[in-house]
């Protein structure tokens, strides 16, 4: 009994990393993202709302795993109902960013193949 007791509480912290790291990794694509597109900006670069949506979608993406990875150490049913809600939230921003990111780049391309 407490040997099963040891293996899940190694592989309780080794989640609890797992999602330590895909969260930091999130963040730190967004804040890239953010550095770059704002200097794209200043340069009046086009492409620079493109970019922040393409790096806004990324982090997201990270930032889901990480939930994904915490519904495995979930003990009780309020915890999953408001995990359940984080995901759901997370899921629409990513699926919204990335119906912004085909219409951007429908819009860039389209002013492409007008100034051809």
């Amino acid at each position: 009994m407490n040997l099963l007791h040891n293996i899940e509480n190694i592989f309780h912290i080794t989640v609890q990393y797992g999602i330590l790291t895909l969260e930091f990794i999130g963040f730190c694509v967004l804040i890239f993202t953010a550095i770059s597109c704002l200097m794209k900006w200043v340069k009046k670069d086009e492409h620079a709302q493109l970019s922040l949506a393409r790096g806004i979608a990324l982090a997201l993406e990270f930032k889901l795993g990480g939930e994904v990875l915490r519904t495995v150490i979930v003990r009780d049913k309020e915890e999953l109902l408001v995990l359940g809600a984080i995901v759901l939230i997370r899921a629409a921003l990513t699926f919204l960013i990335h119906w912004e990111i085909v219409s951007e780049e429908k819009k860039l391309h389209n002013g492409e193949t007008k100034n051809k």
